[in-house]
């Protein structure tokens, strides 16, 4: 059998009318009830919206988070089980969910909480990079205050945060490919976060985690683990800390993992681990048709996550 690992995508992947043809079937229709009574907003409406809305980080975690859980507990009541799993920033509430990790309205509060946090940040400024010298720009990173590597993407995209200043003067000193001022409200996944951080802090103490039912790779530290303590804990450092996407993509094989399964909009994750990692098969499953066509193989999408 095919060893299999799920992975879900974070802020950025997120797409206008995603989810939308889950209103289809009954399960979906309550677990999206559910979460309007948890959020005291309607997912499909938000996911209806203009881009600006959808793209606010208060509306866009939760919803990410409704349409990538049903979608992973549809693809379970169809067979399919991972052997391991992982997610980018957001999306690694929704891994520790399919591991069992805690419920998923508790999984649900714990986001909503962590979104109103995150967008509720002010004073902070993230871009992406692409096409660049690694070494140059982590000789810049160590010589500019305020500023750190918050998303390691793959060898040729990153996501730097920090103050604008800071950030700024980074761009300035690196030549890139491309450069992609992020549209968020703080400098995300950097210390600047730590007020937030701290305000978050007792909302997750106060959820029990359970150990996890397949091992969990971190973003903060890609190791696979499913001891509840040491999950949380991670979980607790990853406001402030660097999400080590391409570390999680190059544990994937080490873990003897032939296949990777997306879950959520866009291509995202998919399309970083192609870029890290040769010879996976690769698959995205992003609506009630990829459910249909299990099996298919994705095709890479060249956008930012975050």
């Amino acid at each position: 059998m095919t060893k299999t690992a799920w992975v879900f995508p974070g802020q950025g992947s997120q797409a206008i009318g995603m989810g939308m043809d889950l209103l289809e079937l009954s399960y979906a229709k309550d677990k999206f009830a559910q979460a309007e009574e948890i959020l005291g907003w309607s997912v499909p409406e938000i996911c209806q919206s203009e881009e600006e809305k959808i793209s606010r980080t208060l509306y866009t975690q939760p919803s990410m988070y409704v349409v990538e859980s049903i979608l992973a507990d549809l693809m379970r009541e169809r067979g399919q089980h991972p052997a391991l799993v992982a997610g980018h920033s957001m999306g690694e509430y929704v891994a520790l969910y399919v591991a069992g990790v805690f419920d998923w309205s508790e999984g649900l509060r714990l986001v909503k909480r962590r979104a109103e946090l995150m967008d509720s940040a002010a004073g902070g400024m993230m871009a992406a990079l692409i096409g660049f010298n690694r070494e140059q720009l982590e000789q810049q990173i160590e010589q500019t205050p305020d500023v750190v590597l918050a998303n390691d993407n793959s060898p040729a995209q990153v996501v730097i945060s920090g103050t604008p200043t800071a950030v700024e003067a980074v761009l300035s000193q690196v030549k890139a490919k491309r450069v992609i001022p992020l549209n968020v409200s703080g400098a995300f996944h950097s210390p600047l976060m730590a007020a937030a951080a701290s305000e978050f802090q007792p909302v997750l103490e106060s959820v029990t985690f359970k150990p996890a039912k397949v091992p969990v790779l971190s973003n903060v530290e890609p190791i696979p683990a499913v001891d509840a303590a040491v999950l949380k804990e991670r979980l607790s450092r990853q406001m402030t800390g660097s999400v080590r996407w391409q570390e999680i993509s190059q544990r994937l094989p080490e873990e003897g993992i032939e296949r990777v399964v997306e879950i959520g909009p866009g291509t995202v994750l998919t399309g970083l681990i192609k870029r890290t990692c040769s010879g996976l098969i690769l698959e995205n499953i992003s609506s009630v048709a990829d459910l249909e066509g299990l099996g298919v193989r994705g095709e890479e999408e060249d956008t930012v996550t975050r």
